[in-house]
């Protein structure tokens, strides 16, 4: 795909990329996808699939108390736990409190209940099926995952076409939860409806955000402080990977939303 090569102008070292239908199918490659990133926030949605297949076989339920709040709550970033500490700085269900601890009680809960530690969980139940080889989380479920490009495609394939848990469950992981809350994006500011749905971003009315502006609504995935993001558009039924090594900043700001409309431009003309 041309409007894939727009990577190799960006002030970064290393970067790769992918587009991927829902049926599997790679419509393009850009860099080295077999080249190992660390995720940084990207983890969360492999972790919450994890979750997802964790609820599917029964071993744990989305009203199961956790922390201050539910496993809902906690996927859902509506714990009313701050980022990076301990401190409840709401009612759960109240506002959207983007939330690193929150996840990491998450997996806790899922490790209780499983008696397996998350780590081996989301390599059992996503990474190993799924044949992503070259994954693995190596601490936080918020942010310590390293994968790859290759991996990823095969994720974002999942999630569009699911084979793990059932359509249903990813229909509802991948809309909105807890509708209504506000919410600061991280990197994008204060957002009058924060959606989010269980460990998946929702792009919905969100302005300015990192995706295109000609990505729907209905768009969710997530980005990552290393410089890191996957969406997945159900419209046109593609799905975008990029991995970098360059943290995020302004430079990404300005650069993934344009690259993102040239994606969807180039996926409509084929």
């Amino acid at each position: 795909m041309e409007s894939l090569r727009v990577v190799s102008s960006w002030p970064v070292s290393t970067a790769a990329a992918a587009v991927v239908r829902a049926d599997g199918e790679v419509l393009g490659t850009h860099g080295p996808v077999d080249h190992r990133f660390p995720l940084a926030s990207v983890t969360k949605p492999l972790a919450a699939y994890a979750v997802l297949v964790a609820v599917e076989e029964g071993a744990v339920e989305w009203d199961r108390p956790a922390g201050p709040a539910t496993i809902r709550h906690l996927v859902a970033h509506a714990s009313g736990l701050a980022f990076d500490s301990d401190d409840v700085l709401a009612a759960p269900g109240r506002s959207r409190i983007y939330s690193n601890t929150g996840f990491e009680v998450l997996a806790g809960a899922v490790e209780e209940a499983t008696g397996i530690p998350f780590a081996e969980y989301l390599r059992q139940a996503v990474f190993e099926p799924l044949g992503m080889t070259s994954s693995s989380l190596d601490g936080s479920a918020a942010a310590a995952a390293t994968s790859t490009v290759s991996d990823l495609v095969r994720f974002a394939a999942e999630v569009q076409a699911p084979k793990l848990v059932s359509a249903e469950l990813v229909a509802e992981a991948t809309s909105v939860v807890f509708p209504g809350l506000r919410g600061v994006l991280p990197g994008f500011g204060s957002q009058e409806h924060n959606d989010w749905g269980l460990g998946f971003e929702v792009k919905a009315d969100k302005s300015p955000h990192w995706t295109g502006a000609s990505c729907s609504p209905r768009t969710f995935g997530h980005f990552g402080q290393k410089g890191t993001f996957l969406w997945v558009d159900p419209d046109p039924g593609v799905a975008c990977v990029v991995l970098t090594d360059r943290n995020f900043s302004q430079w990404a700001v300005e650069a993934w939303p344009p690259f993102s409309d040239g994606v969807l431009a180039e996926v409509a003309g084929t």
